[in-house]
């Protein structure tokens, strides 16, 4: 089960996940087809990061997985990663788009409901 890491909302047009806890090789790919499941239909999606305690490279790769998706349908995405904490460290070490990244829920939202 993937409710102890990921849960889903809704704010504005997007459709909110959360993610929280450690992400890893243990359990990315189960977090993976839950946030593909639920978000196919989204007109936008924002992935709230800022409860992530941990995040490895198989994190990172399902980020990226995610966000290539979203790319290729033309559905705009935001990762909230707040202003410290451990997957805003993980993804700029790892030079991720910076484009995506946010440090608040509220304020990414309404970017991409514009």
């Amino acid at each position: 089960m993937t409710d102890h890491w990921v849960s889903f909302s809704r704010r504005g047009t997007a459709e909110l996940v959360h993610l929280k806890g450690e992400i890893d090789l243990a359990n990315a790919n189960d977090i993976g087809r839950a946030i593909v499941a639920r978000t196919t239909g989204a007109d936008a999606v924002v992935i709230d990061l800022t409860a992530v305690s941990f995040l490895d490279s198989a994190g990172v790769r399902l980020l990226d997985f995610i966000v290539g998706d979203l790319d290729d349908r033309r559905k705009p995405v935001r990762l909230v990663v707040g202003e410290h904490g451990a997957a805003r460290m993980t993804l700029q070490l790892c030079s991720f788009r910076s484009d995506l990244l946010a440090t608040d829920l509220d304020r990414a939202a309404e970017e991409l409901d514009r």
